[in-house]
């Protein structure tokens, strides 16, 4: 596998499975850190499909752990506006800049996780349809929509669980067809398959195991945890984008 050590290979699979706890737990959050430790590893060209790849696992995983959770009816209209983003992103894929996505988006998370919330109307089938558009189309080029979902789900969700088990399927909906579209460009995921292997595996034993911690957590204390890693989330993409545009060194 190119540029993959034993230590490389061992490394990313233990870090796949804290990752993957810390997103039960926390909702969101897993995937960027493992985001941005395999960004270090991988060529940017190879780390956004190959770290879909590995979220789609671990969502298909997360999603079949807490499948009677799921809010199933925001699910058809994602999915549509999903489909519609896919088939944009992949003639966009190569054209837009990186950086400019990450300030939009590091800011939207900030004024969500911080605003006063919009009245129960704004989550609506029809707002979730376009969400499924624009998480799929800014996953294709930084590969944080989860961060872009999360406010509109836990809205839509009374408790954490409903919220994780829902927001799970819908990301698996996402990177399911952003591997689709990498696929459809030319991407061989094949090369990495040992390794694509072990990481969902270690995703799976961190999805369950986070799901006991998360049963066991006080709603108040979710919500806070919650609340933090977003924003922290949103500042780290908000330097990452401006760095990226060279306005700071």
């Amino acid at each position: 596998m190119p540029g993959v050590t034993p230590w490389t290979f061992i490394g990313l699979t233990v870090l796949t499975f804290f990752t993957a706890t810390l997103g039960v737990i926390a909702g969101l959050g897993g995937g960027v850190l493992l985001l941005g430790v395999m960004a270090t590893i991988f060529p940017p060209a190879t780390v956004v499909p190959l770290h879909g790849t590995v979220l789609f696992g671990t969502n298909v995983g997360r999603s079949i752990i807490m499948r009677r959770m799921v809010l199933v009816p925001l699910i058809p209209a994602f999915a549509a506006g999903a489909i519609g983003g896919a088939l944009v992103g992949g003639q966009l894929v190569v054209s837009l800049p990186t950086a400019v996505l990450q300030i939009i988006l590091g800011a939207f998370i900030l004024y969500v996780c911080w605003a006063p919330p919009p009245p129960a109307t704004a989550y609506s089938r029809n707002k979730f349809f376009a969400l499924g558009a624009i998480g799929m189309l800014i996953g294709m080029f930084v590969g944080a929509s989860g961060s872009l979902l999360a406010p509109f789900v836990a809205a839509a969700c009374p408790d954490r669980q409903q919220f994780v088990a829902t927001h799970s399927v819908l990301m698996t909906l996402v990177h399911g067809l952003k591997i689709l579209v990498f696929g459809l460009l030319g991407f061989a995921i094949s090369a990495y398959l040992p390794l694509m292997v072990a990481m969902i595996g270690a995703s799976f034993f961190g999805s369950y195991f986070g799901t006991k911690l998360l049963r066991r957590m006080p709603e108040r204390a979710f919500r806070r945890v919650f609340q933090l890693v977003l924003s922290l989330l949103g500042l780290r993409l908000l330097y990452a984008g401006v760095s990226g545009m060279g306005w700071v060194s």
